[in-house]
């Protein structure tokens, strides 16, 4: 299957899951539902992978968690927030570069909508 794919479930379970629950519960919440959603649909699923940091010399073995990362390939960073900033998608874009990914998905469950928290976020990938 490939990331293209991978992101179209993601987007299906998410769009779901706001629909059944609305927004305002605790991103754990989400995290939890969503990672065994996408299991259920036969995807491997790891929740709070390590991002090891490697600068000049030094790697810190555990700087970032991502929230979920799908089939080894996608990112998933969850968010349950009244509004996004920009510096979440500054930060899905990091994670990104760091674990050299083509995409990731920034989804957030606190709005009104779920279409106005997902989010597509590229690290040279042309999809």
């Amino acid at each position: 299957m490939d990331i293209e794919e991978l992101a179209a479930i993601v987007i299906d379970c998410g769009f779901l899951l706001h629909k059944k629950l609305g927004p305002g519960l605790l991103e754990s919440v989400y995290e939890a539902i969503m990672a065994d959603q996408l299991a259920r649909r036969g995807l491997l699923v790891q929740r709070q992978v390590p991002i090891p940091i490697r600068y000049d010399g030094i790697e810190l073995a555990e700087g970032f968690r991502a929230d979920l990362l799908v089939e080894r390939l996608l990112l998933v960073e969850l968010k349950s927030v009244e509004r996004l900033s920009p510096l979440h998608g500054k930060q899905v874009l990091t994670y990104l570069r760091l674990l050299d990914r083509p995409l990731g998905l920034l989804i957030d469950f606190g709005g009104e909508t779920f279409k106005e928290g997902a989010k597509r976020i590229v690290n040279n990938h042309r999809g």
